[in-house]
């Protein structure tokens, strides 16, 4: 259960001062995972004592134990393959439900009016840049693939390449950038950088507590579970299927003649393979 399941479950119960905690929390996460007591009531404007009958509501003995929960699934996430391999055979019953599970809340996170939000940048954009952590490089590949198909100007950027091919990003592009825990600094920093010449973000990452998701509003969280020591990729790629399904049905009749070109050239250069030959 997450955090805000555990708000929900209690809502109808909280007092007006404990529902402005709530409000707090939601409104940045990280102040339970790394803030104190005194940091949480000056956010809310309440006192301590408030602050822990807040937690004592959710569920927990107190201030620290609710902190150390917030910090444990924080560091399960952040677990190493290494670690994770170890716990393989603990773990492998829970594979199937926890994929189920991840695309599922896939599914609803990205709702046709979150999918048009996100979009809305990658059809306006003149230049698409597509930035990735490992973990997440299948989305990536299959964005660019799919985008590639229906509009030009497509770009996934290898990150030894960040400061070269970025250069000339201007206001007038969006950039893409899939990332989950444990994040990595160059997607982080290129796409702050990113945002300082004005390219519009949209980030696919797994966590309010993400950097990128500070950085942006047009951000989506996906539930990536492991699979053995390793992330699955699958939310990844059906995200990137259903952005490039939204893309491909606002530019609507316009990607025709271009997907027509495509068709003409493979066949043209013979690219697939014909039994009947």
């Amino acid at each position: 259960m997450s955090i805000e399941e555990r708000i929900a479950a209690v809502g109808i119960r909280l007092t007006p001062t404990e529902r402005r905690i709530a409000q707090a929390v939601l409104g940045d996460p990280t102040l339970l995972a790394f803030g104190t007591v005194s940091d949480l009531a000056q956010r809310a404007d309440t006192s301590r004592p408030s602050i822990v009958r807040f937690a004592t509501k959710l569920g927990f003995d107190g201030y620290s134990d609710l902190q150390n929960w917030v910090r444990k699934n924080l560091s399960d996430k952040l677990a190493t393959p290494g670690q994770r391999i170890r716990r393989t055979k603990e773990l492998d019953t829970q594979v199937r439900q926890d994929i189920e599970q991840a695309i599922d809340r896939t599914l609803e996170a990205l709702d046709h009016a979150s999918l048009q939000r996100l979009a809305r940048p990658l059809i306006r954009a003149e230049r698409i840049w597509i930035l990735s952590g490992e973990t997440s490089r299948a989305g990536a590949h299959v964005l660019l693939s799919g985008l590639s198909m229906i509009r030009n100007g497509v770009h996934l950027i290898e990150q030894h390449n960040f400061g070269r091919d970025l250069s000339g990003a201007s206001e007038h592009d969006a950039v893409v950038v899939f990332d989950f825990a444990r994040y990595r600094r160059s997607s982080v920093f290129a796409a702050q950088a990113l945002l300082d010449v004005g390219v519009s973000l949209v980030a696919i990452t797994d966590s309010p507590l993400s950097p990128l998701a500070g950085l942006t509003d047009l951000w989506c969280e996906l539930n990536v579970p492991a699979v053995g020591p390793f992330d699955s990729s699958l939310p990844s790629v059906l995200a990137a299927e259903l952005l490039v399904f939204e893309v491909a049905e606002e530019l609507g009749s316009t990607v025709h003649p271009r997907i027509d070109r495509l068709e003409r050239i493979w066949k043209q250069t013979d690219t697939f393979y014909d039994a009947g030959k």
